[in-house]
């Protein structure tokens, strides 16, 4: 586990589904947050004994995994729902650069990296490793899902879907192979974040200001 995300381990042991959303918004900076959750179905005591021992599913395991420096903690969410025999877990979080999450245990060998490109590009790319099969695990059970916003204009991507500045990639375990990457060229917006409705704000107190002043001056 110290190579990969502690959910990958599940394949090792369940030949149930498994579920992984890694949900990311990169800032002009770098820097950003993310929401991780993953889920798996247990079908049996057994399967949650095993389960417990690991720690995947444990708060504190799930904090030593994914903390770092450059890391912060917002929320870590464990909870089953009986009415289907899941577990799952969230975990929200927030770096001062996107480079720094190789730093985690959980990330080590996912090789963030964002980098000049031209024109004011940037360059991002992250790798996902490969999971070892076997075990009598159904590769098509097994769901990935990587989501990445951008606070800039899309140039270039690989992704296998797309929303807006929000790009996707969908993947099973036989998908995955030897590996995938993930690659965006985008060029960054000159602000770190600012929302539609500041603009609109700051015009229209900019106009009271105006229709004061030449009443005023009238006056």
């Amino acid at each position: 586990m110290k190579k990969y995300l502690l959910l990958f381990a599940l394949a090792f042991l369940f030949s149930g589904c498994l579920n992984y959303i890694q949900d990311v918004y990169l800032y002009s900076d770098g820097s950003g947050k993310m929401k991780i959750t993953f889920w798996t179905k247990l079908p049996d005591n057994e399967s949650v004994k095993i389960l417990d021992k690991i720690g995947i599913f444990n708060p504190d395991s799930i904090r030593s995994e994914f903390s770092s420096p450059y890391t912060s903690i917002k929320n870590i969410k464990v909870y089953s729902d009986t009415t289907d025999s899941t577990t799952h877990a969230i975990v929200d979080l927030t770096f001062t650069n996107i480079d720094s999450l190789n730093n985690t245990k959980a990330f080590a060998a996912s090789e963030f990296s964002l980098k000049d490109g031209a024109s004011r590009q940037k360059i991002f790319s992250q790798f996902i490793p490969p999971i070892a099969t076997g075990f009598g695990i159904n590769g098509s059970a097994f769901h990935i899902t990587y989501k990445y916003t951008f606070a800039g204009d899309i140039i270039t991507h690989n992704a296998t879907d797309t929303d807006g500045r929000t790009l996707i990639w969908n993947y099973t375990l036989a998908q995955i192979g030897s590996g995938k990457t993930i690659s965006v060229t985008f060029r960054p917006f000159k602000l770190k974040e600012t929302p539609p409705w500041i603009y609109a704000l700051s015009g229209l107190v900019l106009l009271i200001v105006i229709i004061f002043l030449v009443r005023k001056k009238k006056d």
